[in-house]
């Protein structure tokens, strides 16, 4: 289990932010289930569904920035993990980028990659691993989807989610796995023991200007999008 408690320079869980959040949420103090269950929770929902600057920014900038989506959200459920000596290891994927629709818009949308760089973080209680996903959307910003999409029923594919059942997504953990765009997964690159070591071998492909336009107008304006989703006054 070593390599899968070490830290590295984006699981920098000894960093300042990350160690008074430790401190302060007191999770060493509960047991490794709980732990796991209450640092689950706390990135889901209290870190935003939202995109930063770049999938390799460490945890301790995506607890900074206040949100984050698959890669960086795993990247801080990660390195909160291993702080409370949680094992924990990264599985890579591409998802089709239909899957983003809604959140991504217009011409955003039109550049966008068809296969869009992904992951999920497995987490290693009592003898098993557990593969959960469904940390990337907070409970608000899904919950209004489901608002605005009242008449759907059965599957559900854009705004982030892919997944059978969007009326009863398995978003919750009690020793299971939790999904929540894992029906959108085109490829799978398998496991890794950090977000680090899967980022030399697989990244988002896209030119330097698309790179460019990604990082200084296109997340903006998703970012945009989903807020207003969050949101939205629903009568």
């Amino acid at each position: 289990m070593e390599q899968y408690l070490r830290e590295t320079p984006m699981l920098n869980f000894s960093a300042a932010n990350i160690q008074g959040l430790i401190n302060e949420r007191q999770w060493i103090k509960t047991d490794e289930c709980n732990r796991i269950k209450q640092i689950y929770n706390y990135v889901r929902d209290e870190i935003l569904f939202g995109y930063n600057v770049d999938d390799s920014i460490p945890a301790s900038k995506v607890l900074s920035d206040g949100y984050g989506q698959c890669n960086t959200k795993g990247t801080l459920f990660m390195a909160l993990l291993r702080g409370v000596n949680i094992p924990c290891r990264i599985h890579g994927f591409t998802i089709d980028k239909e899957l983003q629709k809604g959140a991504m818009t217009g011409i955003v949308y039109k550049n966008a990659p068809k296969n869009i760089f992904h992951s999920w973080v497995e987490v290693y209680l009592d003898g098993m691993w557990y593969e959960l996903e469904a940390f990337i959307l907070d409970k608000k910003y899904l919950s209004q989807l489901q608002s605005i999409n009242a008449t759907c029923s059965g599957a559900f594919c854009g705004y982030g989610v892919a997944v059978k059942d969007f009326y009863n997504p398995i978003i919750d953990f009690e020793r299971n796995n939790t999904y929540i765009q894992s029906e959108g997964i085109t490829q799978d690159f398998g496991i890794f023991d950090c977000p680090d070591n899967l980022l030399k071998e697989h990244h988002q492909e896209m030119s330097p200007f698309k790179a460019f336009i990604y990082r200084n107008l296109g997340r903006h304006l998703m970012n945009h999008n989903i807020k207003k989703i969050r949101n939205i006054c629903l009568k």
